[in-house]
């Protein structure tokens, strides 16, 4: 594999390094014992939906809550 780039950084006072034009905003790093670091690319994507078991449990909450089986109330006036 050939590189796309090839610079010299420096890390600054807080131990950070800049990427130059750097493609994605996350990374995944490895570090390494012989001072070798590897980045690779993240994207942090929302989930398309709901998951079936989270859907699943909302509608056992609301079937409770709606035959009356439910917790006794919680009194927040401390609060």
């Amino acid at each position: 594999m050939q590189a796309m780039k090839d610079y010299i950084v420096h890390i600054d006072n807080k131990k950070r390094v800049t990427l130059r034009g750097a493609a994605y905003q996350y990374y995944y790093v490895r570090e390494y014992d012989n001072g070798c670091i590897m980045l690779e690319p993240r994207e942090l994507v929302a989930p398309a939906s709901i998951s079936a078991r989270t859907l699943a449990d909302m509608n056992r909450a609301v079937a409770n809550f709606r035959t009356g089986k439910v917790s006794e109330e919680i009194d927040l006036s401390d609060f």
